[in-house]
């Protein structure tokens, strides 16, 4: 089973009136870059990349760079591919886009050998404690009106309601573009409509300052927050560190973070309750073994962040089946010691209509998908739909 052929896809989708905003820009777009991957015997792998910034980078680096190393070599070997090209770009590509680009290559080679072997990609990692996992509800972004504060927080309020009726048992608001009182107001409307048994987490996307981060920390105690994520920029260890010493919110972090040695730092320096890795962007299933095997190793849980396609939350699911609870107890309880998916709320077609059987949400959960490989398969109408660009090696 050799590969044979590399082809990338750059998908994008306006989103026109439902544009939304983060502490850091606006969301006028979607967008992602998915790989396939074919063999000498016609089986097709799938991954993704490219979700943070513009995917191009990353079609190139897979095209023009990585693609010369990869054509003819075998296709059931994600390990050993992805540390022998790791090793060719270590010099030049720690972080960022070639570790994006390193992270679809293996996604798609863990789907094309979990097809070989007509075997789910967690069989192949060693098994799954669960045949669904309970979701989160990523939403409660700033609409592109959030300047109207009125019609902001009435908007805050419906879009809560709907989370709950749902049945979904997290959510996660965005916080750190408004003042911190305001901020402080949404949060608490939202714990308002959805009452005391949903879980609640906030995300800052790194908008403050050490100080800024632990103001608003101490006054989210009271609202019963599951986890504070990226209350600092990631380059600020120290900041991690100073924030998660003074609050009692348990502190996330590490969708900017890169493979196992910038997990590595985050763990060895105290600055992270919640591992955060994307494995579209910290090096796919490969990386995210080793990643697990140091967070349960400092007794930390790990839940990966999810922003991109179809392909990237079957991604996650498969290795969410893997992650065993931190710590054991005969129950799992869900963000005390049994992981979740992010289930992210926001327009995105490329999420909700790319695969010929997309998630469904059930009794608060997403189950794993039931076929080989990444367990799902990609319609190709809709590919057609959203690429806006396509190459081929």
């Amino acid at each position: 089973m050799l590969i044979k052929k590399i082809d990338t896809f750059v998908l994008k989708t306006p989103l026109n009136a439902k544009t939304f905003y983060s502490s850091q820009a606006a969301f006028p777009e979607r967008n992602s870059l998915l790989v396939r991957i074919t063999t000498d015997d016609g089986l097709v792998g799938w991954g993704e990349g490219g979700q943070y910034g513009p995917a191009e980078p990353p079609e190139s680096c897979i095209i023009d760079v990585l693609a010369p190393r990869l054509i003819g070599r075998r296709a059931d070997q994600p390990v050993r591919v992805f540390e022998d090209l790791y090793s060719f770009c270590r010099d030049f590509g720690q972080k960022g886009t070639y570790i994006e680009a390193l992270s679809a290559i293996d996604i798609a080679l863990w789907d094309l050998w979990g097809k070989s072997l007509n075997r789910p990609v967690h069989a192949l990692m060693g098994g799954a404690f669960r045949d669904k996992v309970a979701a989160y509800g990523t939403g409660c972004y700033y609409p592109d009106y959030f300047r109207d504060t009125p019609r902001m927080m009435a908007a805050l309020a419906e879009e809560a309601q709907r989370y709950r009726e749902a049945g979904l048992p997290a959510i996660k608001i965005k916080i750190g573009l408004l003042p911190i009182a305001q901020d402080i107001e949404r949060v608490a409307l939202v714990r308002d409509v959805l009452g005391p048994d949903t879980l609640i987490m906030v995300d800052a996307n790194h908008a403050y300052n050490t100080a800024g981060a632990i103001r608003i920390g101490r006054a989210l105690e009271r609202f019963d927050v599951r986890w504070f994520e990226e209350p600092v920029p990631p380059e600020d260890r120290q900041g991690y560190r100073r924030v998660r010493d003074s609050i009692d919110v348990p502190i996330a972090g590490g969708e900017c973070e890169y493979t196992r040695y910038g997990f590595r730092e985050l763990l060895a320096g105290g600055c992270i309750d919640i591992a955060q890795p994307d494995l579209c962007c910290a090096g796919g299933f490969t990386e995210w073994q080793k990643i697990l095997a140091l967070t349960t190793a400092h007794g930390v849980m790990t839940v990966p962040h999810i922003w991109g396609s179809g392909i990237a939350l079957a991604a996650a699911l498969q290795a969410l089946a893997t992650a065993p609870l931190v710590p054991y107890t005969a129950l799992g309880v869900p963000l005390q010691n049994e992981p979740m998916v992010e289930f992210d709320r926001t327009h995105n077609p490329l999420r909700d209509d790319l695969l010929i059987d997309n998630f469904t949400l059930v009794d608060g959960c997403l189950a794993l998908p039931g076929g080989a490989g990444l367990g799902v398969e990609v319609d190709p109408d809709q590919l057609a739909r959203y690429t806006v660009r396509s190459r081929s090696a």
